[in-house]
């Protein structure tokens, strides 16, 4: 996969450390915001009005 994928990008060695860290450093980004912006919208609600409401 990683030849391919040197292939098709260019600069890109087959084992580049700074291009692996940077992908994976941007997919824990995209993770922790996706999972963060429901937490906070959930967090406004209050519990009471949460349990009344089912």
């Amino acid at each position: 996969m990683a030849r391919f994928l040197t292939s098709m990008l260019f600069g890109v060695g087959v084992y580049d450390p700074v291009t692996f860290v940077g992908v994976a450093a941007l997919l824990i980004a995209v993770a922790l915001m996706a999972a963060y912006v429901p937490a906070r919208r959930a967090m406004r609600v209050d519990p009471i009005v949460a349990l009344r409401y089912e």
